[in-house]
């Protein structure tokens, strides 16, 4: 059955209609489409032909990109995966991080600028994204600007032979926001939103024999502090549902553990 993902008009965002538009999508889907989101056309096709390059790199070069938090590096293809590779750049808003990345693979100043762009235009929008799901749910002055996001650049080497296979098996984000270009859907994580928002699970299913390329930016949690639900959405008909923790303990404690559903998560659920 086909079924059709809400779409979110960002210029209209101030509305209440399209607040509550935007919270329902939160609440049932975990997932929608974002329209007039102000990103050039040219801007974004640009950073798709920087993808495509490095990601066309010899394996030499791609493996010098190294993580700086867990499962942020490059990953290959594996036994699990093994249509899909990607680069990952985490704090693509430092701009050591991002010398960083483009010394590993020995980008050029030009990509260097498109990505230097890209990444202002792609944190400003998960920011706003940020606070109006903060504001769906009466959370007003929400901060997102100091949160630090994590680029991964993906690629799917689709064959004939692997139409109707997985390209990524079945997953759920480990970030509060996930912007993906192309599809562009974005999912809240569940202990901020104290589970008033969905976590979508996902895959990536092979369905023509092509190279996809895909850019997906997470916007991850305090880069100080603890993940925890605000007290505007912990009361007596919705007790706190998970315990404070650090972000990089959590990540550390899924990719250790290949926790790719939310099973790291319900460890830290409350009794």
């Amino acid at each position: 059955m086909e079924v059709t993902i809400p779409v979110v008009d960002l210029g209209k965002i101030s509305d209440k209609v399209e607040c509550n538009k935007l919270r329902e999508a939160c609440e049932k889907w975990g997932c929608f489409r974002i329209i007039n989101h102000s990103i050039p056309p040219t801007l974004m096709a640009e950073m798709k032909t920087v993808v495509r390059t490095l990601l066309d790199l010899p394996m030499e070069i791609k493996k010098r990109n190294k993580d700086a938090i867990a499962g942020s590096g490059y990953m290959a293809p594996s036994a699990v995966n093994p249509l899909y590779e990607a680069l990952g750049l985490y704090d693509l808003g430092s701009s050591q991080a991002l010398h960083n990345f483009c010394s590993q693979l020995e980008a050029t100043p030009h990509q260097r600028k498109i990505m230097e762009a890209y990444g202002k235009a792609i944190h400003d929008l998960a920011v706003k994204i940020g606070q109006k799901m903060a504001e769906s749910l009466g959370i007003v002055g929400a901060d997102f600007e100091d949160w630090p996001c994590q680029f991964r650049i993906n690629k799917y080497n689709f064959t004939p032979e692997a139409v109707g296979s997985i390209g990524v098996q079945i997953h759920t984000d480990s970030s509060f926001v996930t912007i993906l270009q192309d599809d562009e859907n974005v999912g809240g994580l569940e202990v901020w939103s104290n589970e008033r928002f969905c976590n979508v699970k996902h895959r990536v299913q092979c369905n023509e024999a092509t190279t996809r390329f895909s850019i997906a930016t997470f916007m991850l949690a305090p880069r100080k502090g603890n993940v925890e639900a605000p007290a505007e959405v912990v009361d007596h008909d919705h007790p706190r549902l998970y315990q404070p923790f650090i972000y990089e303990d959590y990540r550390k404690l899924r990719v250790s553990n290949k926790m790719q559903t939310g099973e790291a998560l319900q460890l830290l659920r409350l009794n």
